[in-house]
């Protein structure tokens, strides 16, 4: 008797499927891609302290990491990806071809320390004297932009002045005298001004710098790798071709060795595919090349448990068991041997994320995703369809399943 609730329940399921399936190029289209798909630039910095007997620890690295990408948005790029890399390494990448190489790596390895020094050179005041947002643009008489900057005491500033009244006071940036204003009064508000030949966009930018606060450690550039917007298109552009004509040999492979099973199996890779795709959207996962390899990998995965399981289903029919004996042990006996290889390759994927290096984390993070969601749609996902189809007792025969007539019966 032909069930067709059964192959209802399947075609709804399907439509489900298909509806999503519209919506694949919007998602893909949110995914950030690396620098070596998108084009930039990446930097590797060594750490090292700025005071005699200071160590550099995970706390030094992460407070100099913050800094890092807080100098980074100064110049006007978002979301950077700056990784700490143990035991005194940080790395930065930039995926824009728009960002200005020089001038980023200028202001990340810029100290921006603040100081007021007297004339004979003793400082005074520093940067970390300001108040927390202490620096602003402000303009003069004749609208030029300057930057004023507010004390979080203002009886510090009061008593500077006073000492030094008549006096010039050098205001430094690192080593670079930014103004040397002579003291014709006494400051008394808490709010002194840093004059010079600024325009709107560098009056801004020292203001931003300042309130950013001094770079905690010291960076040594050890390493610049630039990526071209064309080489990055080009890469992306030869990875997605080689992807599309690998997916279709791998379709076109399970539906003549598979045939039913087979199709199933492409409904539920494709499902796979979308889905990985959709975690990589919600994660605002950055890829990368390296990423899109461990993304084939995954599908490689998804591939090979159905396969392991529709082999076993093929020797059961060719055993002379029914189609639907046939399943339920085919599925059953593969079951140990997929998770098993799914288990093993999570494993191989977190001891990769944790000895391994940014590229090879991204690698990891990616293998990782996409096994688990394979166990999901390409062992569950794929078994509970294909039941349903096996139990409309629409196909009960052998060639469906890849199986010969002249085949059964020689287990």
């Amino acid at each position: 008797m032909i069930k067709w609730s059964r192959l209802v329940l399947f075609l709804v399921v399907v439509g489900l499927l298909g509806g999503l399936f519209t919506t694949t190029g919007q998602v893909a289209s949110n995914i950030t891609l690396g620098l070596d798909l998108k084009g930039g630039f990446e930097i590797l910095y060594q750490v090292e302290p700025l005071n005699e007997g200071q160590k550099v620890d995970t706390t030094l690295l992460a407070a100099t990491a913050q800094m890092v990408e807080k100098r980074v948005n100064i110049g006007g790029v978002t979301e950077p990806e700056v990784n700490v890399e143990l035991p005194d390494r940080i790395r930065v990448r930039i995926a824009s071809h728009d960002a200005d190489q020089e001038k980023l790596r200028e202001l990340i390895g810029k100290p921006a320390v603040l100081t007021f020094r007297d004339v004979e050179g003793k400082t005074m005041m520093k940067g970390s004297d300001l108040a927390p947002g202490g620096a602003a643009v402000g303009y003069d008489e004749l609208k030029r932009p300057l930057v004023t900057v507010k004390f979080k005491e203002p009886k510090l500033l009061e008593d500077v002045t006073r000492a030094n009244l008549g006096k010039p006071m050098g205001i430094f940036l690192d080593d670079t005298m930014q103004t040397n204003p002579t003291i014709q009064s006494v400051i008394s508000g808490g709010s002194a001004q840093i004059t010079g030949n600024y325009t709107q966009e560098s009056a801004q930018e020292l203001a931003d710098l300042l309130n950013s606060g001094a770079m905690p450690a010291k960076l040594i550039e050890k390493q610049v790798t630039s990526v071209g917007a064309t080489l990055g298109a080009m890469s992306l552009e030869k990875t997605l071709y080689a992807g599309y004509i690998g997916g279709a040999f791998i379709f076109l492979f399970m539906l003549v060795v598979y045939r039913l099973p087979g199709l199933v199996a492409n409904i539920t890779l494709a499902a796979f595919i979308y889905l990985s795709l959709l975690f990589l959207d919600w994660m605002d996962a950055t890829l990368t090349l390296p990423g899109i390899a461990g993304f084939i990998l995954g599908i490689g995965m998804a591939v090979d448990a159905n396969i392991i399981t529709y082999e076993r289903i093929q020797e059961e029919i060719r055993s002379g068991k029914t189609i639907l004996s046939a399943f339920r042990a085919g599925e059953r006996r593969s079951l140990v041997t997929i998770l098993d290889a799914q288990v093993t390759a999570l494993i191989a994927a977190v001891v990769l994320y944790f000895f391994g290096t940014s590229s090879i984390q991204g690698f990891a993070i990616i293998s990782m995703l996409t096994t688990i969601v394979s166990i999901f749609t390409n062992v569950f996902a794929s078994r509970f369809l294909l039941g349903l189809l096996i139990r409309t007792n629409l196909f009960k025969k052998p060639s469906w399943f890849g199986v010969k007539e002249s085949e059964i019966g020689e287990l």
